[in-house]
């Protein structure tokens, strides 16, 4: 790109950002010297490829979505929490939310993630361990009591029974007396990834994408603000995916909601912005950041010129961070709160929009209330001491830093063309329909996750106190222990809800689910009145299953 480009993208940015509206902050340095909100070639400097790289909030968005940058508004911080019955967890969140949080995002236990209830066989033991236990709306009501949902972003991580979980979720603010139409948050329901990485599915493929397909219009016609699907490369690249593996099979899943979206005959200016991202932020400082900005650009551009969008909220990626779990060691537990900064500096780095910084001692358990103090104040000493949200993409330019970027990238583009040539049709979708039928994606995680593995083995890589520095003088942690009286606790309150319910309203309410699945006629508003009568979720997507049946993956050797 010659200087006069460069010059005129440095006068749009000028003007974009002068527009702009600027937290009232100091953006000086700990010396106190006056720093600039972007930095990029010196004036007259031509710098080959720089329409690749580019100003903070202009095409191709590879240093950021906004010309302000962080000056503008800085990253929503989203502590991810939920553990034992609705209430245990609305303490935690009233405690985040007093301490500076800036949203909530909710942890489901496996039985809810499953679709059943906590009387469920298989449940017995598992109730409120992993998450929280949700079984109604009633459980909704007290998870958010005292908390005005029509006022705070939530987010939910929950796949294949998101959509009862997320009618429930609207009940709970009904009951609130919420305009509806005001909510703002973000659902999961990537179902793509279930069946990749962390197999929490109900049904075979096409049901699912049946029940997101018209979460899509629903949202987008009822509730626009809030954002249906959170495309998650997360669980993908914890279960031993490669940064690029990561990348690439997440857009790819991206890619597949976007061609169902257009299969609805929505208008994919209307429907892409819904869509947000979930990426894990894991230790290789620099890798990480090049992947976020690879991330940004590769959207940007495919949207653009493969799925026609034109508006310029259509074009960006935005994105959640949640630092990476599979980094954290049950060795020497303390130094995971200096891991857990690195990784998420590293977001910060490539320009997040929200983050979850993981506790020290979640290899363990879940946090304690300390624990997870910890972890927050972690991103506010980041945000507030650090001076990283002065300048918009401040390693923009670094000659390591784009270089990698350029590779991800490019191994990100070599990934997409072996998934669209594994379908039939040349669609993002087929070809990632036939990898999940064919274990294509599971083989390659697995054998990247073995290559890893060997590295430790071997000492390649070194991990400080499982094979390196090994010597501690540090003590057992005292860990969060949820008891068996959550589990007794909560089916006492179930049969009771049961008990106390209008029985012939929930069996009226579910059998017109049922009807409606038979046709193609949007499946929302009728597993809201199922809600709102109290079925349950095991009820719910019972009668689901027993009306598509479920899946089984194949056994593969």
């Amino acid at each position: 790109m010659d200087a006069s480009d460069i010059e005129a993208g440095r006068e749009r940015w000028q003007r974009r950002y002068d527009a702009a509206r600027k937290r009232d902050a100091d953006f000086t340095t700990l010396s106190g010297n006056q720093v600039e909100p972007v930095y990029g070639p010196q004036p007259g400097a031509t710098y080959p490829g720089f329409e690749r790289i580019g100003w903070p909030g202009e095409f191709p968005y590879t240093r950021g979505l906004y010309p302000t940058g962080y000056r503008g508004r800085t990253w929503t911080i989203r502590q991810f929490a939920g553990f034992g019955n609705a209430r245990q967890t609305n303490e935690r969140y009233k405690m985040i939310l007093a301490a500076g949080g800036g949203g909530l995002s909710v942890a489901f236990d496996m039985p809810t993630l499953m679709g059943r209830d906590s009387d469920d066989p298989v449940a017995l033991g598992e109730v409120g361990h992993c998450g929280v236990a949700i079984d109604s709306a009633a459980d909704m009501d007290v998870l958010f009591a005292d908390i005005p949902l029509q006022d705070v972003t939530t987010s939910m991580t929950i796949s294949g029974p998101a959509v009862p979980v997320f009618v429930m979720y609207l009940v709970a603010a009904e009951r609130q007396g919420a305009d509806l139409s005001k909510l703002d948050g973000t659902l999961q329901t990537d179902i793509f990834k279930e069946y990749i990485a962390q197999k929490e599915w109900l049904f075979e493929p096409e049901p699912h994408l049946r029940l997101i397909g018209d979460l899509m219009e629903y949202c987008a016609r009822e509730i626009p603000k809030y954002k249906p699907l959170s495309v998650s490369g997360y669980h993908i690249r914890e279960a031993g995916a490669t940064a690029a593996q990561e990348l690439a099979y997440t857009l790819a899943d991206g890619f597949g909601y976007v061609e169902l979206g257009l299969s609805r005959g929505l208008d994919v200016n209307v429907f892409a912005p819904g869509l947000s991202f979930f990426f894990d932020a894991h230790i290789d400082f620099f890798e990480e950041i090049a992947k976020f900005r690879a991330a940004r650009r590769i959207w940007a551009r495919h949207l653009r010129d493969e799925y026609g969008a034109t508006s310029e909220k259509a074009l960006w990626l935005r994105f959640h961070t949640q630092t990476a779990g599979v980094s954290l060691t049950a060795q020497q537990p303390v130094n995971n709160v200096v891991r857990t900064a690195v990784e998420a500096l590293s977001a910060i780095l490539g320009g997040t929009n929200s983050l979850h910084t993981n506790a020290l001692d979640e290899t363990l358990a879940l946090p304690t209330d300390e624990s997870a103090e910890i972890a927050l104040r972690t991103q506010q000493v980041l945000m507030e001491e650090t001076g990283v949200v002065n300048v918009a993409d401040p390693l923009g330019g670094s000659w390591y830093v784009e270089a990698l970027t350029d590779r991800i990238e490019a191994e990100a583009e070599e990934i997409f063309e072996r998934i669209r040539g594994l379908g039939d049709d040349g669609s993002i979708t087929s070809g990632i329909l036939r990898g999940i039928e064919d274990g294509w994606f599971t083989a390659h995680i697995a054998e990247a996750a073995f290559v890893h593995q060997q590295s430790v083995e071997t000492n390649a890589k070194r991990i400080v106190g499982v094979n390196a520095h090994m010597k501690t003088i540090a003590k057992d942690l005292e860990i969060l222990r949820v008891s068996h009286e959550v589990e007794v606790e909560q089916n006492r309150a179930l049969a009771e809800r049961r008990e106390q319910r209008d029985e012939a309203r929930v069996k009226t309410a579910l059998e017109e689910l049922v009807a409606v699945a038979r046709t193609t006629g949007n499946m929302i508003p009728a597993m809201l009145e199922a809600a709102r009568a109290e079925a349950t979720l095991g009820e719910i997507c019972g009668v689901l299953k027993d009306e598509w049946g479920v899946y089984r993956e194949p056994a593969r050797f």
